[in-house]
């Protein structure tokens, strides 16, 4: 017999992938199964283990894609077989989340479950426009309101002559479709006309709206801006706080999702720099570093090692280099003490500090040009005919550097100590968002990574990628990558000054709204 799963009923938060809680995402990442709906942020998905079965049950306006009853009964089947399962629901779910329901039934079939609250979109999704639901001149106390059931229930279930008196802030949850019906209700029970109204749609999202206006205006309002669900309706005078302290539409990336082409491994810095000047990183980790499996190549790899006294340059030229040579020496139990004959070589800063962070100093580092070209003319002078110099490179490597110092008259022992392997997963998710206009920003920090992401475009689209980048800027991090997408018809937007994420994302950040 099976022993039973648990489920962890998480809440994800308003939409900002780091509002989730410690518990929610160690939730997550125990999970053999999610189950999740829309109001979830897509790139907590990302988080999960590779092998973690996703299966989406959210709802929209126009369709219910599975009814609750049949989402309470698919925890339970889960967890019957098993299974760690984590329901993930958009913001709190003890707050009209009808997490009640779906734990009523765990209980009846004897599953243990935990339910861990989330960040509620009643007060986040405010915060995001530059409103306090309270604030010692304007509100000292909030009421938190469905807004989406029909006015009959609305009526039976709100007691609007006793909350509208009793509350200074009012925030009514999945009320679009009913702002006339809320609004009459509010002026008929004492509410100003004039009161002020923000409408937050998407709140805490790159894609985040926010309109306001007045009771007397605001369904005039919502009609002639088309403003659909879901959306958080605020009611009270504290929404006269946003004009002074809105901060986050005010982000120089804001509104702006920038798709980010590294290996996960390298992604997190520039996705950390997007996300903290208001962009949204859109992840696609085209390539998948791996160290060597072929028995050929590891052998001469380790044969390199073995050797490690005799070099007398070592040059690398990535973070990944460095990452993946140390990796393998100590799988190899070589003492670092053994390279004391060899001077070291980093084609950038970013690699100086990788081996810096090893205890190692850098004889040579380019001043600017931070790829094969400035390192070999930085390198050049400190060279001696005859030298040994020890390459470690990843598979994908361009031949300029070994074979100009090959010419030079160095002996050069190349070493592949990690793969490039091609990742698709997602590619269709990302073809119908460039489809959409839903990108607005590429990156491209390497020639074979813009190579990979066309190429899989195209092959699953069956349109040429200069055609599905159109309506995207690019941006892009040296002058060999630049290249590489001028081959490809891409017109290039941001140019870094250097070759580091720096300049890049500040090459974004100065031309961020040109259109």
């Amino acid at each position: 017999m099976v022993a039973k799963g648990k489920v962890y009923l998480v809440g994800a938060g308003p939409g900002d992938p780091k509002l989730i809680t410690v518990r929610g995402m160690e939730a997550l990442q125990r999970a053999d199964v999610v189950v999740y709906d829309r109001l979830a942020s897509p790139r907590l998905l990302q988080m999960l283990k590779p092998i973690t079965e996703k299966i989406y049950v959210g709802k929209r306006t126009d369709r219910h894609t599975m009814k609750q009853e049949e989402i309470n009964q698919l925890l339970v089947d889960l967890a019957l077989q098993g299974k760690i399962v984590t329901r993930l629901k958009g913001g709190d779910p003890t707050i009209f989340g009808r997490v009640g329901e779906e734990a009523e039934l765990l209980v009846d079939h004897d599953i243990e479950f935990e339910i861990i609250p989330g960040v509620t979109s009643a007060t986040a999704v405010p915060a995001y426009a530059g409103i306090p639901v309270t604030h010692r001149d304007y509100a000292s106390s909030i009421a938190i309101v469905t807004g989406h059931e029909n006015p009959e229930k609305l009526d039976m279930n709100i007691k609007w002559d006793k909350l509208t008196p009793a509350t200074d802030t009012m925030i009514f949850l999945m009320g679009i479709a009913k702002i006339e019906y809320i609004r009459d209700q509010l002026i008929l029970h004492g509410k100003p006309p004039e009161t002020p109204v923000a409408l937050i749609r998407w709140g805490t999202r790159v894609n985040q709206q926010t309109l306001v206006s007045t009771l007397a205006d605001i369904a005039e309002k919502v009609k002639e801006s088309n403003f659909k669900p879901p959306a958080v309706i605020l009611v009270g005078e504290v929404v006269k706080l946003r004009e002074k302290l809105n901060w986050y539409e005010k982000k120089p990336l804001f509104g702006r999702r920038v798709l980010v082409t590294r290996a996960r491994s390298q992604a997190s810095e520039l996705a950390e720099r997007i996300d903290d000047l208001g962009g949204e990183p859109y992840e696609f980790p085209v390539i998948e570093l791996r160290q060597p499996t072929d028995a050929a190549i590891l052998a001469r790899l380790d044969h390199a090692l073995q050797r490690i006294e005799l070099y007398d340059w070592i040059i690398f030229t990535s973070v990944n280099g460095v990452e993946y040579f140390f990796m393998r020496m100590q799988q190899l139990g070589i003492d670092i003490r053994r390279m004391t004959k060899a001077r070291l070589a980093a084609v950038g800063p970013k690699t100086e500090e990788a081996l810096l962070n090893r205890g190692l100093l850098t004889a040579v580092l380019p001043t600017a040009f931070y790829q094969a070209e400035g390192l070999l003319q930085s390198v050049l002078p400190e060279l001696k005919q005859g030298q040994e110099v020890l390459l470690p490179r990843a598979d994908l490597a361009r031949e300029y550097l070994p074979s100009q110092l090959m010419q030079l008259g160095m002996n050069v022992t190349q070493v592949d100590v990690y793969n490039n392997v091609i990742c698709s997963e997602g590619i269709e998710d990302l073809i119908e968002l460039l489809r959409r206009g839903d990108i607005h920003i590429v990156t491209f920090t390497s020639s074979s990574t813009v190579n990979n992401v066309c190429r899989l475009l195209e092959e699953h689209s069956k349109v040429k990628a200069a055609d599905l980048l159109a309506a995207t800027k690019i941006a892009c991090i040296g002058p060999v990558t630049a290249s590489t997408i001028k081959d490809w018809g891409l017109h290039i937007e941001y140019m870094a000054k250097e070759a580091t994420i720096d300049s890049l994302v500040e090459a974004i950040i100065d031309h961020s709204f040109i259109v």
